[in-house]
């Protein structure tokens, strides 16, 4: 696999739409969302501690994932958003190098980042990123950061 890189970003690139296509092509809708609450503002990963992140090989966008402050929590707990991986280029740890990115982000401002996921192949995906299920009404996975 060619190298890949992942970068912060502060704009939605172009080929978000190319990565949308293909996430409605298998049933999956949240970046649809992304894109709607990006342009209306509603979210755009810019509050204290809060992130976009693509993953890049040769320049095409085959990633991308958001951070962003927990709404269903107290202060010290993020939310992983809206990530996302090109079919092409899963199974080669662009995914996981994805979430690390975010959690490495995250661990410099929060206690715990939580998600939500409602396949069984993202849950076995988030428990390999070391992830913990959760019983909780707003989220199916945690982690906690240092004494947490």
């Amino acid at each position: 696999m060619k190298r890949v890189e992942i970068q912060r970003i502060a704009h939605l690139p172009p080929q978000i739409l190319t990565l949308e296509k293909e996430a409605v092509g298998e049933g999956f809708r949240f970046l649809t969302r992304l894109i709607a609450e990006w342009r209306s503002g509603a979210n755009r990963f810019d509050a204290p501690g809060e992130c976009l992140m693509a993953a890049y090989s040769d320049h095409r966008l085959i990633g991308i994932g958001g951070l962003s402050v927990d709404p269903y929590a107290q202060n010290d707990t993020a939310r992983l958003r809206r990530v996302y991986v090109a079919a092409s280029s899963r199974g080669l740890k662009v995914g996981q190098t994805l979430v690390n990115a975010l959690v490495a982000f995250a661990s410099h401002r929060f206690q715990t980042v939580r998600l939500s996921t409602d396949t069984p192949e993202g849950d076995a995906f988030y428990r390999h990123c070391g992830f913990n299920r959760s019983d909780d009404d707003h989220a199916t996975h945690t982690m906690f950061f240092g004494d947490a």
